[in-house]
């Protein structure tokens, strides 16, 4: 198992080169739908119906539309090829889920309807100590010393063979997991060569994200 410290600033590494990358490519979409005779860029304030204001209703357009649709096509795509892999029984999941909430926020957010602390507290249940929880996973334990309040849970369900004991009835949230690429996940999972392949593209897609939040924030809009 890799020092989870040394994965976490690899990971913020790629990602900040890939960000570069990503604004590099945006930015060159935008300049080249950019109107000839504007000198100044897309965060200046032009007047209503100008060719400045025009443009940068079609950036926001773009930005909001066309770009937005090839992230979730790509966001898309990345799930649909986590079907090509498969458990392989290692059981991490079931034995140490970590959440930011104790069980009684959980249970307060349950009762208000979220969906997914309903699904959580339906079958996961918390350690009596963070020792119980430091058996399963202590390079990850470790990792979070230190940075804020953090609770540990297992599935009760789980039988002495590594197995659900109700895999048939077993909620969304476990049948979909892991849902996210950039989710820590130990080398045996059977689904980390997948997170291994597809986290560029994951990183590139937040990337993009950001940079269209930045984008969406920063441009003048004028209210209608």
């Amino acid at each position: 198992m890799k020092d989870l410290n040394t994965v976490l600033e690899s990971t913020k590494k790629k990602y900040r080169e890939i960000f570069v990358q990503s604004l590099e490519v945006i930015q060159n979409r935008i300049d080249a739908i950019k109107p000839q005779g504007i000198v100044t860029d897309v965060f200046e304030t032009y007047p209503e119906n100008s060719d400045g204001d025009k443009w940068q209703k079609a950036v926001l357009d773009m930005l909001l539309n066309d770009i937005s649709k090839e992230i979730l096509e790509k966001w898309t795509k990345v799930l649909a090829y986590r079907k090509e892999f498969h458990c392989k029984g290692c059981a991490t999941c079931c034995n140490l889920a970590c959440s930011e909430f104790s069980p009684e926020e959980l249970q307060e957010k349950a009762r208000n309807g979220d969906n997914f602390a309903t699904q959580f507290t339906s079958i996961f249940v918390p350690y009596n100590t963070r020792e119980e929880a430091e058996k399963i996973y202590p390079e990850y334990l470790a990792m979070l010393e230190g940075k804020g309040e953090v609770y540990f849970y297992h599935c009760p369900k789980l039988n002495e063979c590594k197995r659900c004991s109700d895999y048939e009835n077993r909620p969304q949230i476990c049948r979909t997991f892991p849902d996210n690429p950039l989710d820590i996940l130990p080398e045996s999972c059977g689904y980390y060569p997948w997170k291994q392949e597809v986290e560029p593209v994951v990183l590139m897609l937040h990337s993009m994200v950001e940079i269209i939040e930045y984008y969406k924030e920063k441009i003048p809009q004028k209210k209608d």
